[in-house]
């Protein structure tokens, strides 16, 4: 009798397989957060109260350069306070939601819930958050609205390539939006889109020309 036909005495170990074990299946990503409008526009209605408290009011220039809904969009603006994502929405025409990549640090218990059901998603700033770049990606591909800030933090001296990164892995304009105040002025201007195109660097060195460009003063309106 060969060996392979042998049976196995009664009572032993059987011989170890040792062909590779299938590869396992990668977990699914998850899913991109869903905007629920009612808390998105009571979170805009709220926010905006400081603003008319202070006896100021927004001013939006350059809406004719924001793309229809339902076609993907990256919005990059500049940073100089933290009400700017909340003027950023609410310039925005109606049927555009924005989903901002936040800070993970906001995050927490009822604040957090807030914010992602209000559609946006965490982002690790102490170093390259993949994740945070996938799921801007998922929201882009499904045709959403997604907001940065390429400084990083408030005032952050130069920007970061992750928007033009983004905006090319889906295939997605970059809209500039300079964000300004003049006296009881908040201001918001958006200028035309950008295409990601050229390379991360050309389109990063665009990005903040045109940044800088959009929040300079606009002076008095006629």
């Amino acid at each position: 009798m060969s060996e392979a036909a042998r049976p196995e005495p009664s009572g032993s170990v059987p011989l170890r397989d040792h062909t590779p074990p299938a590869a396992r299946p990668a977990p699914p990503e998850p899913a991109p957060p869903q905007v629920d409008s009612r808390v998105y526009r009571a979170v805009l209605a709220v926010t905006y109260l400081p603003v008319l408290l202070s006896g100021a009011h927004l001013e939006v220039h350059g809406r004719e350069h924001v793309p229809p809904p339902g076609t993907p969009l990256v919005i990059a603006a500049n940073h100089r306070s933290g009400l700017d994502p909340f003027m950023v929405a609410r310039a925005l025409p109606p049927g555009r939601f924005v989903q901002f990549m936040a800070k993970k640090e906001l995050f927490l218990p009822v604040i957090g819930w807030i914010i992602s059901t209000g559609g946006s998603f965490p982002v690790d700033r102490s170093g390259n958050d993949l994740g945070a770049v996938r799921m801007a990606v998922r929201i882009l591909k499904k045709g959403g609205t997604v907001g940065i800030f390429p400084q990083g933090t408030r005032g952050g001296p130069a920007l970061q390539g992750g928007v033009a990164l983004i905006a090319a892995k889906a295939r997605a304009p970059i809209l500039p939006a300079g964000i300004s105040s003049e006296g009881r002025r908040w201001i918001v201007r958006f200028g035309p889109p950008i295409e990601a195109q050229g390379g991360i660097k050309g389109v990063t060195a665009e990005l903040g020309e045109r940044l800088r460009e959009l929040a300079q003063p606009v002076g008095e309106r006629l």
